[in-house]
């Protein structure tokens, strides 16, 4: 959900026939694997085996499923050559003829195995040691390290040190495998290992881990490539290299100082047998379906963020171990909120009895059961997470925009027209980015024809990592005036390949009649805010008072960048503050709209109050520069110290409207709002020309409202564009 990850590289593949295994031929051996390969027959392997066995006193072996009968041949031929062998040596040494098992004889088999080329693979002798990296065509972490292991191939290749790359996942398939690595460029040797011999054999847990084996075949390290991502973490860079580390101390013949650290990444789900009755375990189709569907299936399907899809069987067998994991230590499903403050309609739960049931089924081998006791699947819309199919999708323009491989991206602004002559009314709406990877956030505005139609932030939705689509209660519903135009934001964040991106919005209209209440975007914010160097505990605090009788609050969206550390939000009635919210571990990488059970009257709040924390010290382990002073900026290494408040206001019918106000109040009102443009010019036009151009106004007018306000789009907001919004200003 990986999340999906900010960054992405992908991994490579190798045919599905292959099956090779690396298996210890004593207590200490294990074996390598190499690219090379000489069949010069039987014997010449065996004598092969034997010169290496005697040099590290300890026998190693390769192993290659192929044809029972040709296995038989093989281990028959072996027999008689070790015992030749040990008539015309004399014996083996004492040591290794004590480590030899009582398996000795499959150790003896020296097969070689196809890698995705055709070519044969085999332990190479000549090699100075050999990495092996075990993959994964789904899992983020495993993803982002095989673009890195690839580049410490190249850089190690003239060292004699040879990457292997191997994926143990029962759900992958060769052809899933192959499309991951063609995104990636992966050139190294690559092994499937369906019946995960080698993984059992090296003793891999997880996706992302690599097992380092010296010319002799031991294993000299094993664990993480280095620190910079695990699971729900994705550091600015990693601090520690413990890969290479562990090749440099090699290669200069040093001991290794660290030879073996935690892997990170997937974990690799085996199989295994179980002592419970068949009769009495639980099953996928009858017991297992319906948690998946109640508290999974909205993000882990076809075409959504979650890397895999749970209505597939095999997809969960093979991803078992790693859900369980994220349910036991309540990563998944993700939400943040504390459970003592507030009560949210979108909460997201997985109960106790629900994790002890799943982890049942994975303990008893993960029968499938019948599939007519599945129960049938939930309606959804294909790309959406929408009550039904939008009745209008609009793209950010008629190409996709390219992102850059890397570099700094500044916010970039599209203007796009939904064709809506009429004034339309929108209950649902949901922002879907083109290229996920590259995508830190897109917000979608609305500029009306005519400015003085401006309220709140004209806000349609958003897309930021782990929100959902913005649906109101019935009879709500956001104004979209008559001829208005949807401007898109889009912050990008380069992943190191050029992407291009098409994101769009779709909207689910609602009729005027069934109207009750009109929703706007208000914010609190915060922009003038320093956090010194190191200070582990820094508060920010902001408020936005001024609520129209009989408004509600509907939902609460808090923002903050990699430093974010918690946050609150609190209602203040006179001397006394009542907490709405309280996120106590902000992650930047799941960012939640909280929607409230029933909406909050506003009616008696002085104030709805906002209390962020950061922490820009060395202890965060995102922090990109804790000796940095942080300032308000659009960027992921800057902050922001804000959130968006959803707030309903009650229509008043036209036969209840108020009369229309006198001539001295119009007046009033013009000159109260000419008095806001000229504060605006004012405070922005430092070169007095009369107009505001982007790079005059504050960050965040800049980020927030300069798109709306230039009604004409030339880059430049005059005063009759400010006067047109300060009438609009409610």
């Amino acid at each position: 959900m990986l999340a999906r990850s900010d960054s992405v590289t992908r991994p490579g593949a190798i045919g599905r026939a292959s099956r090779f295994c690396v298996e210890m031929g004593g207590s200490a051996g294990v074996g390598c694997v190499g690219s090379a390969c000489v069949d010069s027959g039987p014997l010449d392997r065996m004598g092969g085996f034997l010169r290496r066995s005697a040099l590290r006193n300890r026998p190693m072996l390769f192993a290659l499923d192929r044809s029972v009968c040709r296995q038989r041949v093989q281990r028959l031929l072996a027999v008689s050559l070790w015992a030749l062998a040990i008539a015309c040596l004399g014996g083996l040494p004492a040591v290794l003829a004590a480590e030899i098992p009582a398996a000795a004889t499959n150790a003896a088999e020296a097969f070689p195995f196809e890698a995705l080329d055709g070519s044969t693979i085999e332990f190479d002798t000549s090699a100075r040691c050999h990495v092996i990296a075990f993959l994964g065509a789904g899992c983020p972490v495993a993803r982002h390290y095989a673009g890195r292991l690839e580049a410490i191939a190249a850089e190690y290749a003239n060292r004699g040190v040879r990457v292997i790359g191997v994926d143990a996942n029962r759900q992958d398939s060769a052809e899933e495998f192959l499309a991951a690595a063609r995104e990636t460029g992966v050139t190294f040797p690559l092994v499937m290992d369906p019946r995960q011999r080698i993984a059992r054999a090296l003793g891999a847990s997880r996706t992302g881990g690599v097992v380092v084996l010296d010319a002799l075949g031991s294993v000299a390290y094993a664990g993480r490539v280095d620190d910079q991502f695990a699971p729900g973490l994705a550091r600015a860079a990693a601090t520690t290299h413990e890969l290479t580390a562990a090749l440099d101390d090699l290669l200069a013949s040093r001991p290794i100082a660290v030879p073996r650290t935690e892997p990170v990444g997937c974990l690799i789900t085996f199989d295994r047998d179980s002592d419970l009755a068949a009769e009495a375990a639980p099953t996928f189709h009858r017991d297992i379906v319906p948690l998946l569907q109640t508290h999974c299936l909205e993000c882990h399907r076809s075409g959504e963020i979650g890397p895999f899809d749970v209505t597939t069987l095999d997809e969960v067998r093979g991803w078992a171990a790693m859900m369980l994991e994220t349910m036991e230590q309540q990563r998944m499903p993700p939400w943040h909120a504390a459970p003592e403050y507030g009560s949210f309609r979108n909460a997201r739960h997985f109960p106790a009895e629900a994790t002890a049931l799943f982890k049942t089924w994975l303990e008893a081998g993960m029968p499938a059961g019948d599939p007519a006791t599945s129960p049938p699947a939930p309606a959804l819309v294909d790309g959406w997470r929408l009550p039904r199919v939008p009745d209008v999708s609009v793209p950010l323009g008629r190409r996709p925009y390219r992102v850059p491989a890397s570099g700094t991206v500044d916010y970039q602004y599209f203007v796009a027209d939904p064709h809506f002559e009429d004034e339309t009314w929108v209950s649902a709406a949901q922002c879907v980015p083109g290229a996920p990877s590259v995508v830190h956030h897109g917000i979608v505005f609305v500029r009306p024809e005519n400015l003085s139609d401006f309220r709140g932030m004209s806000f349609v939705t958003a897309y930021v990592p782990g929100q959902r689509a913005t649906a109101f209660p019935p009879g709500h519903a956001r104004r979209i005036p008559a001829r208005s135009k949807f401007v898109f934001q889009m912050h990008y964040t380069p992943d190191g390949r050029e992407r291009d991106d098409l994101t769009s919005v779709g909207v689910v209209t609602m009729p005027r009649e069934e109207v009750t209440h009109e929703v706007v975007t208000l914010a609190a914010v915060d922009q003038d805010f320093e956090i010194p160097p190191h200070a582990a505990d820094h508060e920010v605090r902001s408020e936005l008072t001024g609520f129209s009788k009989g408004s509600t609050l509907l939902a609460v969206s808090p923002h903050m960048h990699l430093r974010g550390k918690a946050f609150e939000v609190r209602a203040r009635r006179g001397s006394e503050t009542e907490t709405l919210l309280s996120v106590p571990h902000y992650d930047f990488n799941w960012q939640h709209t909280y929607e409230f059970s029933e909406p909050l009257p506003l009616d008696g709040i002085d104030a709805l109050e906002i209390v962020a924390r950061f922490d820009n010290s060395a202890a965060n382990p995102t922090n990109p520069d804790p000796a940095e002073t942080v300032m308000w900026g659009e960027q992921t290494w800057e902050e922001m110290a804000l959130a968006f408040f959803e707030v309903a206001k009650p229509l008043v019918a036209a036969e209840e409207a108020a009369p229309a106000v006198a001539s001295t109040a119009t007046e009033f009102e013009d000159s109260v709002a000419a008095a806001r443009a000229d504060s605006f010019l004012a405070r922005f036009d430092a070169d007095r020309d009369g107009v505001v151009v982007r790079t005059e106004a504050s960050r965040i007018v800049r980020d927030y409202s300069f798109s709306i306000l230039d009604a004409d789009g030339d880059g430049r907001i005059t005063r009759n564009e400010a006067l047109r919004a300060m009438r609009g200003r409610r």
